[in-house]
């Protein structure tokens, strides 16, 4: 194999197919990337077994050069010395040559690097998906979708399904749900998908995570195809594998409450920002985190927490609107920051069901996004 590649586009597949791997895997040649080089252009791959990622650099593209091909082949290059070496070569162009056996050759200007290589025959086979049901989703909403769930799976693996996002599809609707028993956040958005197939699924939320850094912020479609156990996204020139957590997610929509005791709308900036402050002296003490809530006349409401070692802090915000009974409520002010920085919009409503039942989050005059949190016992 021996081709030439322009450095920088070589640098940012290298970065996304590292994103899957690991370096604790047991299989050792997990450690490394694969390079194929076809007529086409360079394929690079990563995978943990868990989540496989392909980056393809063409030949050319819009008119540029990026990659001359003199002999086809394959290596596998130990990843955390290739990417290392090509951040850092000193050249616009890197030439890569497979010499006698496995021996690699990495050459940038008067710069060479010889690596020991693996054969590529043995690195694992990408899983096979047959691609008849495809789901289509621009790419921008789909990173909405995950940012804004993503963040609320449990991060415990006493219930390994609740690590990820359960994606239900029907009736050319897409709902994401997460939740690790103390919140929720759940979201939907129409998709195009070629059949009527409903889906009921739960992708691992560090696969979402990872699937969320590569992808541009553009509005391209991402086709998304689903099987029993691994779900493909499919961007331009990159392929997404993740499995799929096996088991039944519990079904949440009995959590969220129909009827609501207290209405609160509020500035989600204004809102967050004192839930921030209060939360500066909420990190000691018995009940770590927890800031109280607590309605008074006019409209405002009052923030505060206190800790006994180190002080105690009281702020008063002025809401648009409080309709219902009066309410002290307490809650972790972690949940509360990462709820309120999901949310789009200037105003969200705050529905309560009173001190100990779960309150609903949502942005004013849209209900395709919703956070859920339990309140804390403080007494």
């Amino acid at each position: 194999m021996k081709f030439s590649i322009q450095r920088d586009r070589l640098i940012e597949s290298v970065q996304d197919v590292m994103k899957a791997i690991s370096p604790r895997t047991t299989i050792p040649i997990l450690t490394g990337i694969k390079i194929t080089a076809t007529s086409e252009g360079v394929t690079l791959t990563g995978s943990d077994s868990d989540v496989s990622i392909e980056s393809f650099i063409p030949n050319e593209e819009d008119g540029n050069q990026l990659v001359e091909i003199f002999t086809p082949g394959g290596i596998v290059l130990q990843a955390k010395f290739f990417s290392e070496i090509v951040k850092k070569l000193p050249m616009d162009t890197i030439e890569i040559e497979v010499i006698n056996q496995l021996q690699t050759v990495i050459r940038s200007g008067k710069s060479e690097f010889n690596l020991n290589g693996l054969d590529p025959e043995e690195y694992p086979h990408l899983p096979q998906v047959s691609e008849e049901n495809v789901i289509k989703i621009p790419t921008d909403i789909l990173k909405n979708l995950t940012r804004q769930t993503v963040f609320a799976v449990s991060t415990s693996e006493t219930r390994p399904i609740l690590t990820g996002v359960n994606w239900k599809v029907d009736s050319g609707n897409l709902t994401c749900i997460a939740t690790d028993s103390h919140r929720l956040a759940m979201r939907s958005a129409a998709i195009e998908y070629t059949n009527d197939a409903d889906y009921n699924i739960v992708i691992p939320g560090k696969s979402l995570n990872e699937l969320n850094k590569i992808l541009d912020d553009t509005s391209e479609p991402v086709e998304i195809v689903i099987t029993e156990n691994q779900i493909l996204f499919k961007a331009k020139h990159l392929l997404f594998f993740s499995r799929l957590l096996e088991g039944n997610y519990p079904d949440t929509s009995r959590l969220i409450p129909t009827e609501s005791k207290t209405d609160l709308v509020i500035n989600t900036k204004e809102f967050l920002q004192a839930i921030d402050r209060a939360s500066l002296l909420a990190r000691e003490g018995r009940n770590p985190n927890v800031v109280k809530l607590t309605t008074l006349n006019s409209g405002i409401i009052e923030i505060s927490s206190n800790s006994p070692e180190v002080g105690n802090v009281i702020e008063q915000v002025q809401s648009e609107s409080i309709d219902g009974e009066d309410l002290k409520i307490s809650f972790s002010a972690k949940y509360m920051m990462d709820a309120l920085k999901a949310l789009e919009g200037f105003e969200i409503r705050i529905s309560f069901t009173g001190a100990m039942r779960p309150f609903i989050i949502h942005p004013i005059n849209d209900d395709s996004i919703l956070q859920l949190i339990l309140p804390v016992r403080t007494y």
